[in-house]
Order: structure tokens, then C-alpha cells, then sequence
């Protein structure tokens, strides 16, 4: 007897489909269950009955030799074909993947570029784009998920849902199939076909096994090309043959209620997931929104906010009106959000984007179990997470560490060897406390980490021997200063012994083979930084502070060289420099390297030709060091800004030397009068020329110190002035005859 083919065309990740889909499977007993996903799954498509398994999870499927190249397959609590893989393997019913297999798909995307989760190309028709949209549309709508939401989801009766489906569909693809549309023949159109291809040739393969009764689960716009009458075999087994393939393994990962906000795999994404997973549990009835208001309520009282019994009340009241007026059985998502920002929260918008993040989008994070396919890497970094009590979390989260406790400080090891590793679960943040022992980071697990897992698996089965490794090559590779030294920091946190060896040799070299003065530099600060952390890490300073030592003394040599003529754009560079290099040592507390600094600063003072920027900063960290009397720098300024002197080099070293420090020039009884008398005795053109370059440096003052020294500008004019209008004799007469103009504009009688 011929076999029954029932094609259910779903949405990807909707509840509504789930429920209908169910209901349909129960009553049809298929005794096959194919499903739109890649065929590398079936190998641990049993998983999914695991006790351990907690959606949302993700099928992925990466190339073995290139793990880059992956694809992902997610699944919620919700999707419909979570539902039929689970239906079968509950019932010992066959189930398996029907699409084309990833190991193709890869290597097509490798070939034409089209990565899975990529935005479609603004040529490709709109209906194929998105034909719940256009339907939408049609409906008059103008989001494709609310009327999906409406018209399927939030249903109550499920007979004919798949029947009106297929029907839209074919009518869609009818009018698309003579489109003149740029992507018919390029590459989505190809694998498009493949993959219809491939799901027609699945469906042939279960009926020449002897199935009788074939329910195939896939993407509602596939199923007018896999309903009855199928094309002839041959010109699908033609359109398949040579296509390109890569080696693939395929296992479970977690997943996140956020991540199925967005496209990915089959380009399935639901705008509203925790809504979805809310519709799952509590039905599409009015519980389903008195639930989901008391739920948001929960939420901001939770975090502070006041939400009472009687608000919860009165937003489910105006929820079930809207709903009402617009023509709704029960309120949908549009009318609960409208009725809590009105209700709940008075139309603050700040609460209500905490009501969607946790909410609407949701924040759960799924499970898969220890049994499942995996890298040994991630086997030891699951270890390493349940030691050190940092599980994976979907949402962001601060967590403040002090170094002296051995658990916080191995937390901290473990979030640098991953970052060494490219896997970024962890995001240094300023920490609110001082000194060396306080780290903060912005913990956040995404899906995509996983693969960033299996992809630093080449370098070893540990997080310590594969980060070891990574440092390593990562060190042999640098070319540039700098970066060494950023990176040699990273390996001391990381506590990599054997890689920060590494590093240091190849500093060393590049250190003595450096001729730009400038990169010296540059690598001197976070190398500082570096020394210090060691206190706390208990690394070993003796040979990174050799190498430290060995820059200053090279950058103390060949400074003045390189500041000696330098153009505005460079002055400022060698302005950070200077600072950064200041601050580095000074914080180190090396008297010798110290004292060696400053006689580096000292010597490009005294340089003849030096820019006013870079002189003027110089003489500035001299003065706060205490290496400067007050008549040397009153000397200093005096040469500085003497006649005759360029303006503008003049109002460069004002800027070195005061940027940032108006309390300087508050206090200090002998800087004021040089500068106003340089200022006073300037022609009228360079004082022109100056005034926007001293704005400048005024403009880093602090509001008080500019208040401050506006008044003490103000006050010696003032008696000037007084003193001036004292030697004018008084004429009574003349003020005599103001008085009838000036009574008349008053309003008053004389």
C-alpha cells in the first residue's frame, strides 16, 4: 500500500506550532518522524530524551579540521521540532534529520561566503525573504510575528492549522516562482534547492523502507516542495550529485533565550522567546496573562520598584480591553506590554526595557549532558567552572575579586587563560577598589563560547597546558614591542610560567634590536603594570624587572635625540608618553630608574630646540617630583615665554606644563604675573594668534579654578580703574543735565 505523507509546516521556535504539532502527531501515530535539521545530528539526536538535556540547546555541527566553519541548530522548550524528536523517541519511534547534510553546507558557505546566520541580501524578493511578513502584510499587519502570534500561536483550536498553511504557502511560492529576482540563480536559491533536494529524497528513503505512515516536520515555507506528487528521483539525485563536503562532528550545546532572539542555522529567530516560553507553560488563555503581568510585577519589586497587587489588577483590566477592542480573544503580547508600561510602571520607559530583557526576551541558559560528544578542553573547563563556583550565566553579571583569597585568585587565572586563549567569557572592568589586589570582570556566557572552546582544543586538553601553548605561539609570532610587553602581561595573570619565559626572551631580543626610541616607550607602562601585579601573584619579578630596567636605560639615552625636532602631531604623542612613562615609574618605587628618568627629563629641558608641548611637560613632572626649586622653574618659565619668543611655542609649553592643573597656577604666587605680563606685553596679532591655543589649556580647568582665576584676572583692573576714575575731577554741572533723561526713562518727577 502506498505510504501516508503528512508534510506539517511549522515556525521555527512557535509555541503555537508546537501545541498544533502535537496534537497532530498524537492523532496521526506516524510510525517515521523526519525533521527539517542536519542529518550529523542523528548520531546524538537520542540525547534529547536525556534527563540532563534542559532546552535551550543548540545542534552544532563544526568542521573537524576548521572549527570556525560551524553551524547551529537551536531548539527550545517550544520549537516544534523539539517537539517531534521528542514525540518519537518517547513513542521507540525512528526520527532522524532529513536536511542537507552540514557536511555540505559548510563547504558551500566555505565556497560562496554565505554564512548561516548572514542578513539576507536586500535583493532577494521580499516573500522569500520573509513570508510571514507578507502575509502579514496582506492581513494588514505590520509585524509578520504578531500575526503569527495571533492568528496560530495564541489558538485555541488546532484543526486545519497545517492545511491553511500549506495553502498560503503554495499560493506564495506561486506568485514568486516567476520573479525576476537577482538571487534565483545564485547561491541561497542553489542551496535552497539542495536542501528541498535532499528533504524530498529523505521523505523517498523512508517509503522505500516500508513506513506507512510519514509525518516530516519542516519550515512552513518548504512544504509545497515536499508535498505529494514528488518530482521524478532522478532530477534530485542529478541536482545532488559532486557536491563539495568537509569532515564534520556534531554534538549539543547550551543555548540562551537570547540567542534564539536572533537568526541562526535554519535563519529561525523569534523576537520575543521568554513571551514563547511563557505561551508554552500557561497556555494561550487569560491565566496566560494574568500570569505573565504578575510575573513582570515579581520582577520590579524584585529590583526595588514599587508594583501592587491592585496595579497588576488593573493592567491584566485594561490588557483584556485592548485586546477586546482590537478585535482579540484574549490579550497578546502588544497588549500586556502597552498595559504594563501604563499600569505598572506610569510610562517610565527604563523599567519597561527590564521588563523586556527579562521577560519578553527572557534569560534562561540550557543544560546538555556530561555524556554528550565533547573535546576534552571543555571537560576540564566544565571541571574547572564547578571548582571555582562559576557557573555559566546568560546574563551579565560584576564580579569583584581580591587576589589575596586563593579562590578568587585562581578565578582570575582561569578568566586570563581563557582570554589568552580567544575564548572571552570574562571582560576586565575598573574595579571600585584600590591597589593591585582588587580585579572586577563582566562575566557573560554566550552559545558562540562553546565553539571558541573546541576551537583552542588544538593546543591542549587543559585550560593551563592549552593556554601555556597558545602564550607560546603567541610570543614567537610578535613582532612588535609593545604588543610583547601587552602580552607578556597577559601570560603573568594567566599564571603560564613556560609561555611568559617565552616572551621574555623574545622582549629581550626585540628590546635590544629596537632603534625607535618611541616603542621603548610605549612597552614601558604595561610592563610597570605587569611588575606590580606580581606582588600580589607572587610571579617572579627578578627578570622581568631586568628587562624593565634595561628599557628605561635605553629610553633615558635615546630620548633626547628623538624629542628634539618634532612637529605638533608628534609632540602630543610624545606628550602621553612621557606622562604614561612618568606615572609607570614612580608607581614602581625603583629609586635608581627613577633618579635615571629624571635626568632623561632634565637633559630634553635643556635642549635648545625642543616643542613648547614637550618642554613644557618635562619641566611640569619635574616640578611635582621636587626636582625643581620655585626659582628654578620661576627661571624656567621666565626663558619660556621671554620677548620675542614664538606665541605659539610659548602657549605650547603653557599647555604642557598646565593642562589639567589649574591649581597650580591658582597657588603659586610667581607663575600668575609672568604669565599675565607675557600676555600684556603681546602685540595685538599674537595675542590673536595665542588667545585660542590658551583657551585650550583653560579649558581642562576645573569650573573653581577658572571662577578663581577670572577673579584674580578681574581684581587688578578693577583698581586700575578706580584709581583712574579718582584722579577725573567731578563736573556737577555736566551731571546735572543727565538727571531730566534719566528721570523720564525711571518714570519718577524731579
Amino acid at each position: 500500500m502506498p505510504a501516508d505523507v503528512r508534510v506539517f509546516g511549522i515556525r521555527h521556535h512557535g509555541p503555537g506550532s508546537a501545541r498544533s504539532l502535537d496534537a497532530a502527531l498524537g492523532a496521526f501515530a506516524p510510525d517515521v518522524v523526519l525533521v527539517e535539521g542536519p542529518p550529523e545530528g542523528d548520531a546524538v539526536l537520542a540525547l534529547a530524551a536525556h534527563p540532563d538535556m534542559r532546552p535551550p540547546v543548540a545542534l552544532l555541527v563544526y568542521a573537524a579540521d576548521e572549527p570556525r566553519q560551524a553551524g547551529y541548530w537551536p531548539f527550545a522548550v517550544f520549537s516544534p521540532e523539539w517537539i517531534a524528536v521528542r514525540h518519537a523517541l518517547a513513542r521507540a519511534v525512528p526520527v532522524r534529520f532529513i536536511d542537507l547534510p552540514a557536511a555540505h553546507q559548510l563547504a558551500l558557505d566555505a565556497e560562496h561566503e554565505v554564512a548561516h546566520d548572514a542578513q539576507v541580501e536586500p535583493t532577494v524578493d521580499p516573500v522569500r525573504r520573509d513570508p510571514l511578513g507578507a502575509l502579514a502584510r496582506a492581513a494588514g499587519y505590520a509585524d509578520g510575528e504578531r500575526w503569527w502570534e495571533h492568528l496560530v500561536e495564541e489558538r485555541r483550536d488546532h484543526a486545519g492549522v497545517f492545511d491553511a498553511v500549506a495553502d498560503a504557502m503554495t499560493a506564495l511560492r506561486a506568485a514568486t516562482d516567476g520573479d525576476d529576482d537577482r538571487d534565483a540563480t545564485g547561491p541561497r536559491a542553489r542551496v535552497e534547492a539542495l536542501r528541498e533536494a535532499w528533504m524530498r529524497q529523505g521523505i523517498r528513503q523512508a517509503t522505500r523502507e516500508g513506513h506507512a505512515r510519514i509525518a516530516v516536520v519542516c519550515g512552513a515555507w518548504h512544504v509545497p516542495a515536499l508535498a505529494a506528487p514528488l518530482p521524478p528521483a532522478s532530477a534530485d539525485a542529478a541536482l545532488l550529485r559532486g557536491l563539495p563536503k568537509l569532515k564534520v562532528q556534531a554534538t549539543w550545546i547550551p543555548w540562551t533565550a537570547a540567542r534564539l532572539a536572533r537568526e541562526s542555522g535554519y535563519g529561525a529567530g523569534v523576537a520575543s522567546p521568554g513571551w514563547y516560553a511563557h505561551l508554552w507553560t500557561h497556555g494561550a488563555g487569560a491565566d496566560a496573562a494574568t500570569a505573565w503581568m504578575t510575573d513582570a510585577a515579581r520582577l520590579l519589586r524584585d529590583e526595588g520598584l514599587a508594583a501592587s497587587s491592585a496595579q497588576v489588577i488593573d493592567a491584566v483590566r485594561l490588557a483584556t480591553t485592548l485586546g477586546a477592542l482590537r478585535g482579540r480573544p484574549v490579550p497578546g503580547l502588544t497588549e500586556l506590554t502597552e498595559a504594563a508600561e501604563s499600569a505598572l510602571v506610569g510610562g517610565d520607559a527604563t523599567p519597561m526595557a527590564l521588563v523586556r530583557d527579562r521577560l519578553i526576551v527572557g534569560t534562561a541558559i540550557g543544560a546538555v549532558p556530561a555524556d554528550a560528544p565533547s573535546v576534552p578542553l571543555q571537560a576540564a573547563l566544565a571541571r574547572e567552572q564547578k571548582r571555582l563556583r562559576l557557573p555559566p550565566e546568560a546574563l551579565d553579571r560584576v564580579l569583584e575579586l581580591d587576589l589575596r583569597t586563593p579562590l578568587d585568585r585562581d578565578r582570575s587565572v582561569l578568566l586570563h587563560r581563557l582570554l589568552v586563549l580567544d575564548v572571552p567569557w570574562g571582560a576586565s572592568e575598573r574595579s571600585a577598589g584600590k591597589g593591585t589586589f582588587k580585579e572586577a570582570w563582566k562575566l557573560s556566557w554566550r552559545p558562540e563560547l562553546a565553539l571558541a572552546v573546541i576551537e583552542a582544543a588544538r593546543w591542549g586538553n587543559t585550560v593551563p597546558d592549552a593556554a601555556a601553548a597558545r602564550g607560546a605561539e603567541l610570543a614567537e609570532r610578535a613582532e612588535d614591542l609593545p604588543a610583547l610587553a601587552r602580552l607578556l602581561g597577559r601570560l603573568l595573570l594567566a599564571d603560564v610560567p613556560a609561555a611568559t619565559a617565552r616572551a621574555l626572551a623574545r622582549l629581550d631580543a626585540l628590546a635590544a634590536m629596537a632603534s625607535d626610541v618611541a616603542v621603548l616607550a610605549d612597552a614601558i607602562p604595561s610592563l610597570a603594570r605587569t611588575l606590580r601585579y606580581g606582588d600580589v601573584r607572587g610571579t617572579d619579578r627578578d627578570v622581568l624587572g631586568h628587562v624593565v630596567a634595561g628599557l628605561v636605560a635605553r629610553l633615558a639615552a635615546g630620548m633626547p635625540a628623538a624629542v628634539a625636532s618634532l612637529d605638533d602631531d608628534a609632540a602630543r604623542g610624545w606628550y602621553d608618553r612621557l606622562v604614561a612613562v612618568d606615572d609607570a615609574i614612580v608607581r614602581l618605587g625603583d629609586e635608581a630608574l627613577i633618579t635615571l628618568w629624571r635626568e632623561a627629563l632634565a637633559r630634553v629641558l635643556a635642549l635648545p630646540a625642543v616643542h613648547g608641548l614637550v618642554a613644557g611637560r618635562a619641566c611640569r613632572l619635574l616640578v611635582d617630583a621636587g626636582a625643581m626649586t620655585s626659582e628654578d622653574t620661576e627661571r624656567r618659565w621666565a626663558t619660556a615665554i621671554a620677548r620675542g619668543t614664538d606665541p605659539a611655542h610659548v602657549a605650547a609649553f603653557i599647555e604642557g606644563f598646565l593642562r589639567d592643573a589649574g591649581t597650580l597656577l591658582v597657588h603659586d604666587a610667581t607663575l600668575w604675573p609672568l604669565l599675565d605680563a607675557w600676555l600684556a606685553a603681546l602685540p595685538e596679532d599674537d595675542f590673536s594668534a595665542a588667545l585660542p591655543l590658551l583657551r585650550r589649556t583653560f579649558a581642562t580647568f576645573a569650573a573653581p579654578e577658572r571662577r578663581k582665576l577670572g577673579e584674580r584676572a578681574v581684581a587688578p583692573a578693577s583698581r586700575a580703574h578706580a584709581a583712574s576714575a579718582d584722579a577725573v575731577p567731578f563736573d556737577a554741572a555736566r551731571a546735572a543735565a543727565t538727571l531730566p533723561t534719566l528721570a523720564l526713562l525711571l518714570g519718577v518727577e524731579t
